[in-house]
């Protein structure tokens, strides 16, 4: 498998991304998968299901502002439309016009935006435990969010159980958890810039896609979804289901919400047998 690294300026801020493609892999006429990860994570979350996909397809990579290695500007808006803005502008650069788009936990609420604000670009898109139906912040965290050194008290919330604790709760099989997990999950908040700029996206963040909003993305999706999940419970990838006009629901017994950690071959599968059928 070969991988290629970049960085490159999107609307002011840097945006890292990574090509994964096997050499031998035949990919005339296919279309590009485009991975976008969740939040307080990176294109690290698919580390294991990046190797099976590029057998078959090229894979786009992209970490989100602010996370990963892109950049973490306190003025850059880190609203969900302007994320998904971001991905089509990268696209755009990199002149791909085909795409199919896996998007895991907050991932998958920016693959509905991209679905909305450009269908044509969008051929598929793949939800895994996508979140869905949350709201704006309260004012009074908005409100709050503007005191000087807010992001050292959003960096104390948000990492207050610590990184094991955080993926016991996000990891059904806690025997997956090992020394490369928690490094890979923990480097976010080595920091602190990242706090600044969710501090900012507190205060941007429009909440994700209304149901009747999602009742007119007519793209064909593929929901998948760990029933063990704490953090985005099934319940939402049903109602996801229903809202979605063009889609249907997989769940996997005995997984959490780390699902392209947890069920990489079984994801892989499910995903391949989705393309390979017909809209």
């Amino acid at each position: 498998m070969q991988t290629n690294q970049f960085t490159t300026s999107i609307a002011g801020i840097n945006v890292f991304y990574e090509f994964h493609h096997d050499s031998n892999s035949p990919l005339i006429h296919k279309p590009t998968l485009v991975l976008i990860h969740g939040f307080l994570s990176s294109s690290f979350s698919f580390r294991r299901l990046i190797p099976l996909l590029t057998k078959e397809y090229t894979v786009l990579a992209i970490d989100l502002p602010p996370f990963g290695k892109s950049g973490k500007s306190k003025n850059f808006v880190y609203s969900y439309e302007n994320m998904a803005k971001v991905v089509i502008a990268l696209l755009e650069k990199l002149g791909i016009s085909r795409t199919v788009l896996i998007g895991h936990s907050m991932g998958g609420q920016i693959s509905l935006n991209i679905s909305k604000q450009k269908p044509e670009l969008v051929e598929k898109v793949v939800l895994l435990c996508s979140s869905g139906y949350l709201k704006r912040m309260s004012r009074s965290i908005i409100y709050s969010s503007r005191i000087p050194y807010f992001y050292v008290w959003l960096k104390y919330w948000l990492a207050r159980q610590g990184p094991i604790q955080n993926l016991l709760n996000v990891v059904y099989d806690h025997s997956l958890i090992d020394d490369e997990m928690i490094a890979g999950y923990t480097e976010p908040f080595y920091d602190d810039q990242i706090f600044v700029a969710l501090t900012r996206m507190i205060r941007d963040r429009e909440g994700d896609l209304a149901a009747e909003i999602l009742r007119k993305i007519e793209t064909p999706s593929l929901l998948i979804w760990g029933e063990e999940d704490k953090v985005v419970p099934l319940e939402v990838g049903k109602r996801l289901h229903r809202d979605l006009p063009n889609s249907r629901l997989i769940t996997y017994k005995k997984t959490g919400h780390l699902l392209p950690e947890e069920k990489p071959q079984d994801v892989h599968d499910n995903i391949l047998d989705f393309l390979q059928t017909s809209p």
